[in-house]
């Protein structure tokens, strides 16, 4: 069964990935430069174009922030473990995969799903049951990093736990009450970072089947971070520490000044793709 996602940046991107996107629902109005991406981007790829009212979107949204345009895919098919190890195989590079213990808020999903894909994580792992999936909210939160990183749905995150470490990976968990601090520990290895749920951390099952918890070190008054900012900074010093980010920053450099503007247009409507 068909799905509609919205917003410029998930739209895009999914004509831009190998995801089936069958139709493109348009509101009518001015079309500034950042629509006319999409638009040009469907062209290319031969998917039709039908221009609706605003209320249209609205009622098949309902009422989100979809910034002018629907996109009709196919059913979203969730990723195998395996997947996700033979991308870091085919890339001849030590496996960095998010595992995440019944992260429920979609807005955290998204998030994680987004940095995880900007720092070159091989993919994702969710819980099937309690733990938020892949909806059209998570498309828009990730800005369509979704459609380029594979997502894997388990039924039991400590036997996924178990079966990686058989594979060599290192299962690292965010927890709070850890006595190594994030910045002290080596992260260049193969390893499966592992985040918790936004209110109770990792559970008590899972923290026993990680080799190693790390934590945060804070200052202020404020007892904990999101889980999607923790998981986030995790990420980012695994990147810095495995020297991928010295790499890609000469790569970069120049998509960065040449992205600037192509961001400010395709986000400009309606309080941006944030």
């Amino acid at each position: 069964m068909a799905e509609y996602i919205w917003g410029r940046y998930p739209v895009l991107e999914a004509l831009r990935s190998r995801r089936r996107v069958k139709h493109l629902l348009v509101a009518q109005g001015p079309r500034d430069s950042g629509m006319t991406q999409v638009l040009d981007q469907a062209r290319r790829v031969g998917v039709s174009v039908e221009t609706v009212s605003r209320r249209r979107l609205d009622d098949l949204s309902k009422n989100a922030n979809h910034q002018g345009v629907m996109a009709l895919v196919a059913p979203r098919t969730y990723a195998e473990v395996d997947d996700i190890l033979r991308r870091a195989e085919e890339l001849g590079e030590p496996p960095l995969v998010v595992v995440l213990d019944t992260i429920q808020d979609v807005q955290n999903l998204g998030s994680l799903i987004r940095t995880a894909e900007i720092v070159g994580a091989h993919g994702v792992i969710i819980a099937e049951h309690r733990a938020a999936g892949l909806t059209p909210a998570v498309d828009k939160t990730s800005a369509g990093a979704v459609e380029f990183l594979p997502v894997a749905r388990v039924t039991n995150i400590t036997r996924t736990l178990d079966d990686l470490k058989r594979r060599g990976l290192w299962c690292i968990g965010l927890d709070a009450e850890a006595k190594t601090t994030y910045d002290k520990a080596n992260l260049t290895g193969p390893i499966a970072l592992v985040v918790g749920n936004e209110g109770k951390g990792i559970s008590r099952l899972v923290r026993e089947h990680c080799d190693l918890l790390i934590r945060l070190p804070m200052r202020g008054r404020i007892g904990s971070l999101n889980a999607g900012v923790a998981g986030s900074i995790a990420l980012y010093e695994i990147w810095r520490q495995r020297g991928w980010a010295m790499t890609a920053d000469s790569a970069a450099g120049e998509a960065t000044n040449a992205g600037a503007s192509e961001t400010a247009e395709i986000g400009s409507e309606g309080g941006g793709e944030e």
